[in-house]
């Protein structure tokens, strides 16, 4: 019997090893066909990582050549680690699914519009607001509208969106980053700490080293971002994307981001001691359609997975995540074009070809 279980394991084992190569092979012939200048991804169980790789070029039209540990921004996939954040300040009682945000900012209140006055974490970070969808495309509000550090200026910012106009209904999903960065506040109050700290916390604790920002800013040798056109992005701040920092502007390297999404795979099995199997499921699956951070649907065999898309305007993420059959799918490129969308869903289609059905 331990000869027969030796053998199963190390036919798995080729068999994955065999898959890998495959997928290598068919992801760097999408990665060239479809002018995806770098390409990372990989298949990941909670307990293993099945394939892995990263490929191509930091910089559309120059040679320098992509590592492992390059960092990529992942956008709105952002979003998941706030909730998780706040997920963990609740279970330590910081701060309550139910804190209205007026509660922490009661000097807010007399000027915003009365139909944000109790709205919750909870609400906040699912969508379940009117307020509007304010992306980094917004032409308000303008550089310099706002004064001092970058969390004073987050401050300001949920001043001026907390008076702005609702959009029409009421408990409908309304998709607005807005939400996130008064999220983060109330987070930032409940604690004592920036953003940035909690989000650091979280870094040391699962030994992943979260950036800010644009890679190539923190570092030239870094990847640069490809806009549609396909012109890199030069280094700098882009002042909205820091405005929306909490909803869309980490950045990370693969093998860590890989170890954030084996963490969402095991709390669903109900092996990690940061939540409960319940307190994970809640996060993915626990309201309709989109939950904390995470959207969900199910496939055609009717099983369940949680996703979200990052498209941060020159960098673009998709992650999948299955409770069932225990994989995940990661796909990261320094470009933000139809082609790359269309050539990273072929590749995504190949991984569950291979490692789901």
């Amino acid at each position: 019997m331990r000869t027969q279980h030796l053998l199963f394991c190390l036919l798995l084992c080729f068999a994955n090893n065999g898959y890998g190569q495959s997928l290598k092979t068919f992801s760097d012939s999408i990665r060239q066909a479809y002018k995806i200048p770098e390409l990372g991804y990989a298949v990941v169980a909670g307990d293993s990582v099945l394939a892995m790789d990263v490929a191509g070029v930091k910089k559309w039209g120059a040679q320098i050549a992509a590592e492992k540990n390059d960092f990529f921004r992942i956008g709105s996939n952002t979003k998941a680690i706030t909730g998780f954040i706040a997920a963990t300040k609740v279970k330590e009682k910081r701060i309550e699914w139910n804190t209205r945000f007026f509660d922490l900012f009661p000097e807010l209140k007399a000027g915003s519009r009365k139909e944000y006055y109790d709205l919750t974490l909870l609400n906040l970070l699912t969508f379940r607001t009117r307020l509007f969808a304010y992306t980094y495309t917004n032409d308000t509000p303008v550089k310099g509208q706002f004064s001092g550090n970058e969390d004073e200026q987050l401050y300001q910012f949920a001043s001026w969106f907390f008076k702005q106009k609702p959009v029409p209904g009421n408990d409908q999903i309304h998709f607005s980053n807005l939400g996130y960065i008064a999220a983060a506040l109330m987070l930032e109050k409940a604690t004592g700490k920036t953003y940035k700290q909690l989000v650091g916390e979280l870094g040391d604790r699962l030994g992943i080293q979260f950036k800010f920002g644009q890679p190539n800013n923190i570092d030239s040798m870094q990847p640069w971002g490809h806009s549609g056109d396909m012109v890199p992005e030069s280094a700098g701040d882009n002042y909205k994307l820091n405005w929306l920092l909490p909803a869309g502007n980490i950045c990370v390297s693969l093998p860590d981001y890989v170890k954030f999404i084996q963490l969402q795979l095991q709390g669903l099995a109900g092996k990690s001691d940061l939540l409960t199997k319940d307190e994970f499921h809640f996060l993915h699956f626990g309201l309709n359609r989109f939950s904390v951070g995470w959207f969900w649907d199910t496939d055609e065999k009717g099983r369940i997975f949680s996703h979200n898309t990052g498209n941060p305007g020159t960098f673009l993420t998709n992650v999948f995540v299955y409770p069932e059959p225990d994989r995940a799918f990661i796909l990261l490129s320094n470009a933000q074009t139809d082609a790359v969308a269309e050539g990273m869903g072929m590749i995504l289609e190949e991984m569950e070809r291979l490692y789901i059905r």
